[in-house]
């Protein structure tokens, strides 16, 4: 085999133990990463509702599926959609990291439980941004500017 090729070789198998690496744990102080409490699974199907069910009560997520479709077939489409749309939004979608304190676990519930404070702080951000908008269209507009010289600099 040629140089060239091997290298190449090498290049692919290095590429490729670098992709499937396992990734260090993010939290090595805990036993348990899970946190504690009913939250929604970021890795659920429709939602993460049964994912974060089965978590929380520590049994399978594919029986908990199952007896979620069974609910379906035998209640009837309304009511068991109208319960997994309302858990959905009732539930609080599980944290990306898992918590090292106690205090982390309150500032994440007190962030999840008060939209309006991060819908407002939302709103100020954008009312910001369209008052700068609006300075840099009141700059460009203007008689005086002059774009022949922007332009050709």
């Amino acid at each position: 085999m040629s140089r060239r090729r091997e290298r190449r070789r090498d290049r692919r198998e290095d590429r490729y133990r670098r992709r499937h690496a396992t990734p260090p744990p993010l939290n090595r102080d805990f036993e348990d990463d899970r946190p504690q409490g009913l939250y929604r699974s970021r890795d659920g199907v429709i939602f993460g509702v049964c994912a974060g069910i089965a978590n929380y009560l520590d049994f399978s997520v594919g029986w908990t599926r199952v007896l979620a479709v069974v609910a379906f077939i035998f209640s009837g489409l309304w009511p068991v959609v109208g319960l997994y749309v309302l858990a959905a939004l009732l539930i609080k979608p599980e944290p990306v990291v898992p918590f090292k304190e106690e205090s982390d676990m309150e500032f994440y519930d007190s962030f999840v439980n008060s939209r309006t404070m991060a819908l407002s702080r939302l709103k100020r951000t954008f009312e910001a941004l369209e008052r700068r908008i609006g300075r840099m269209e009141g700059i460009v507009t203007a008689r005086d500017y002059d774009w022949e010289q922007r332009l050709n600099d």
